[in-house]
């Protein structure tokens, strides 16, 4: 097994723990984006983006660990988020400046994946990820993302 699969099979575990505890949902997922951050190198932004329950093609920005973001508010289809939300599948851009539908954070942001946050079926958020590193993302990140959304989803 090697040392990505082994960390992301301890944060998983770290992040049900956080799941199963005692703390109230949005210190639970600020706990999550976190744990993720300080524990993966290449993660410089985690954040949770939610489906507003009133303008339903809108995602809300939640918790999330990094530098201060404008994008609060994001409607479906524009930037990597807003694609992820409309196609309700995970997306790995490996680099944003080779997009002509992104949204920039900051100019330091080279890579983004986001992967969508569903309770039965239906996509009600995402977590988004950049990283300041051209090409990190692997299928391990795809996969360890894809499990934790569906352990994060119980919080629903």
């Amino acid at each position: 097994m090697n040392d990505e699969i082994k960390l992301f099979n301890n944060l998983f575990e770290g992040v049900k723990e956080i799941v199963g505890g005692t703390s109230d949902r949005d210190e639970k997922l600020l706990a999550i984006c976190e744990l993720l951050k300080g524990e993966v190198s290449y993660y410089d932004w985690v954040g949770f983006y939610f489906v507003d329950p009133e303008v339903k093609t809108e995602l809300v920005l939640g918790s999330y660990a990094g530098e201060p973001t404008e994008h609060k508010r994001i409607s479906f289809g524009a930037g990597i988020c807003g694609q992820a939300a409309e196609r309700n599948e995970t997306f790995i851009v490996q680099d944003v400046s080779k997009e002509t539908n992104y949204l920039a954070c900051s100019p330091s942001v080279k890579s983004e994946i986001v992967a969508p946050l569903k309770k039965d079926g239906e996509i009600i958020g995402e977590i988004d990820i950049d990283s300041n590193n051209l090409a990190p993302f692997t299928e391990e990140d795809r996969w360890f993302l894809e499990d934790i959304c569906m352990v994060i989803s119980r919080l629903f």
